[in-house]
């Protein structure tokens, strides 16, 4: 790890102790939803990707940031050796247990990633374990917890995803995000902890 890069990520690990975050309710009405007052969903229309009070990311979402901070953006970067097309890419990854396989699927858009998990049998569901390069991790973990801490940290390197951030002016949502750990490796709340915390750090002393 670059001495820049761990630096780095030992001050992120402090600041997001500290970091005092408040997850923004989605509330139903009828057959619309609504976040902090704003409508985020018209029945069965696709949701809203950016208001006056917060940003919603998602790829397919209207709005420059909706896109731009999706883990499905092309953003290239290293991480832990290996070169990642997207930040997706990693969480598609990790759902296979062969490291072969493993490394090509790092090659793929973060779409495409999406989609070849059907290349293994392996269901990290069953058992609540990733891999990462043969390595057996609990997703329920801190060891896990710091893994992605590290992945985050890594591809802010990229200067492009690091000025998007830093951009960044409003509360970041992510509405179409699974809420339970045992059906995504990256929750609704982890989500929108981790990139709101990444736009206090990085703005915090000027990155």
């Amino acid at each position: 790890m670059k001495r820049q890069m761990k630096n780095e990520l030992k001050a992120f690990k402090k600041f997001k102790k500290n970091f005092k975050f408040n997850q923004k309710k989605i509330i139903q009405e009828g057959d619309n939803l609504f976040c902090d007052g704003e409508l985020l969903q018209n029945g069965e229309e696709k949701p809203l990707g950016e208001t006056e009070k917060w940003i919603n990311v998602g790829y397919k979402l209207k709005g420059s940031f909706s896109k731009a901070l999706s883990n499905l953006f092309p953003y290239e970067f290293i991480f832990r050796g290996k070169h990642l097309n997207s930040i997706e890419t990693f969480f598609q990854g990790i759902k296979i247990k062969e490291k072969n396989t493993q490394r090509y699927i790092f090659k793929y858009s973060g779409l495409d990633s999406n989609n070849i998990k059907v290349a293994s049998d392996f269901n990290w569901k069953e058992s609540g374990t990733v891999y990462w390069q043969g390595k057996k991790i609990d997703r329920y973990s801190e060891e896990y917890d710091n893994l992605v801490d590290e992945l985050y940290i890594s591809a802010i390197q990229n200067p492009l995803y690091r000025n998007v951030l830093k951009n960044v002016s409003k509360p970041i949502i992510h509405s179409i995000g699974k809420t339970e750990k045992k059906d995504t490796v990256f929750t609704r709340y982890e989500f929108e902890f981790m990139l709101n915390c990444l736009v206090a750090f990085l703005k915090s002393e000027d990155r």
